[in-house]
Protein backbone atom coordinates (compact mmCIF):
# COMPACT_ATOMS: atom_id res chain seq x y z
CA UNK A 1 0.00 0.00 0.00
CA UNK A 2 2.96 2.44 0.82
CA UNK A 3 4.97 1.59 -2.59
CA UNK A 4 1.38 2.19 -4.37
CA UNK A 5 1.07 5.57 -2.84
CA UNK A 6 4.49 6.54 -3.30
CA UNK A 7 4.66 5.11 -6.77
CA UNK A 8 1.40 7.78 -7.17
CA UNK A 9 2.94 10.55 -6.10
CA UNK A 10 6.34 10.60 -7.53
CA UNK A 11 4.14 10.12 -11.20
CA UNK A 12 2.43 13.43 -10.18
CA UNK A 13 5.97 15.16 -9.40
CA UNK A 14 6.90 13.81 -13.37
CA UNK A 15 3.81 15.01 -14.58
CA UNK A 16 4.35 18.16 -13.06
CA UNK A 17 7.75 18.66 -13.65
CA UNK A 18 8.05 21.65 -16.50
CA UNK A 19 9.44 20.84 -19.61
CA UNK A 20 12.65 22.69 -21.18
CA UNK A 21 12.02 21.11 -24.77
CA UNK A 22 9.10 23.42 -25.10
CA UNK A 23 10.24 26.44 -23.44
CA UNK A 24 9.98 29.82 -25.41
CA UNK A 25 12.26 30.84 -27.24
CA UNK A 26 14.97 33.59 -26.11
CA UNK A 27 13.94 37.44 -26.09
CA UNK A 28 16.40 39.66 -27.71
CA UNK A 29 16.16 43.10 -27.10
CA UNK A 30 16.73 45.38 -30.16
CA UNK A 31 19.03 48.54 -30.43
CA UNK A 32 16.84 51.61 -31.63
CA UNK A 33 18.65 54.52 -31.47
CA UNK A 34 22.11 55.60 -30.07
CA UNK A 35 22.30 58.65 -27.72
CA UNK A 36 25.32 60.92 -26.80
CA UNK A 37 26.66 59.14 -23.31
CA UNK A 38 28.63 59.96 -20.42
CA UNK A 39 30.18 57.36 -18.60
CA UNK A 40 31.25 59.72 -15.79
CA UNK A 41 27.12 60.47 -15.02
CA UNK A 42 24.89 58.34 -13.08
CA UNK A 43 22.84 55.73 -14.68
CA UNK A 44 19.69 57.09 -16.32
CA UNK A 45 17.19 55.05 -17.08
CA UNK A 46 14.04 55.68 -18.64
CA UNK A 47 11.12 52.94 -18.92
CA UNK A 48 8.08 52.96 -21.38
CA UNK A 49 5.33 50.55 -22.87
CA UNK A 50 3.82 50.84 -26.33
CA UNK A 51 2.46 48.38 -28.52
CA UNK A 52 3.69 45.04 -26.91
CA UNK A 53 7.22 46.52 -26.48
CA UNK A 54 9.27 47.89 -23.34
CA UNK A 55 11.28 50.68 -24.30
CA UNK A 56 14.66 51.49 -22.17
CA UNK A 57 16.59 54.43 -22.87
CA UNK A 58 20.18 54.40 -20.15
CA UNK A 59 22.44 57.03 -20.57
CA UNK A 60 25.52 54.34 -20.53
CA UNK A 61 25.67 51.10 -21.08
CA UNK A 62 24.48 48.86 -18.26
CA UNK A 63 22.99 45.19 -16.91
CA UNK A 64 19.12 44.95 -17.60
CA UNK A 65 17.08 42.03 -16.27
CA UNK A 66 12.90 41.51 -16.31
CA UNK A 67 11.26 39.34 -14.62
CA UNK A 68 7.69 38.18 -13.88
CA UNK A 69 6.22 39.29 -11.44
CA UNK A 70 7.01 35.58 -9.76
CA UNK A 71 10.25 36.28 -10.51
CA UNK A 72 10.96 34.42 -13.20
CA UNK A 73 13.84 35.58 -15.59
CA UNK A 74 12.33 36.77 -18.76
CA UNK A 75 15.83 38.27 -20.33
CA UNK A 76 18.94 39.67 -18.68
CA UNK A 77 21.32 41.41 -21.02
CA UNK A 78 24.18 44.60 -21.24
CA UNK A 79 22.54 46.85 -23.24
CA UNK A 80 24.56 49.74 -24.52
CA UNK A 81 23.77 53.90 -24.37
CA UNK A 82 20.62 54.84 -26.15
CA UNK A 83 17.31 53.00 -26.56
CA UNK A 84 16.68 49.48 -26.88
CA UNK A 85 13.40 47.43 -27.07
CA UNK A 86 11.85 44.11 -26.39
CA UNK A 87 8.93 42.65 -27.80
CA UNK A 88 6.60 41.24 -24.81
CA UNK A 89 4.02 38.24 -26.16
CA UNK A 90 2.37 38.09 -22.39
CA UNK A 91 0.57 40.69 -21.10
CA UNK A 92 0.75 41.15 -17.15
CA UNK A 93 2.69 42.94 -14.16
CA UNK A 94 6.90 42.76 -14.88
CA UNK A 95 9.89 43.82 -12.57
CA UNK A 96 12.88 45.53 -14.66
CA UNK A 97 16.06 46.21 -13.02
CA UNK A 98 18.62 48.42 -14.66
CA UNK A 99 21.88 48.93 -12.80
CA UNK A 100 20.74 49.96 -9.38
CA UNK A 101 17.25 51.18 -10.68
CA UNK A 102 14.01 48.85 -10.67
CA UNK A 103 10.62 49.73 -11.57
CA UNK A 104 7.49 47.62 -12.00
CA UNK A 105 6.03 47.25 -15.36
CA UNK A 106 2.37 46.73 -16.68
CA UNK A 107 1.51 45.39 -20.03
Amino acid sequence: MKSRIVTSLIALLLAAAPMEATASPARVWEHMELTAADNDSPLGVEVAVRDGYVYVTLSRRAQVKLFTILGQAVSQTELPAGTSRLRMNSRGIYILKAGDTTCRITL
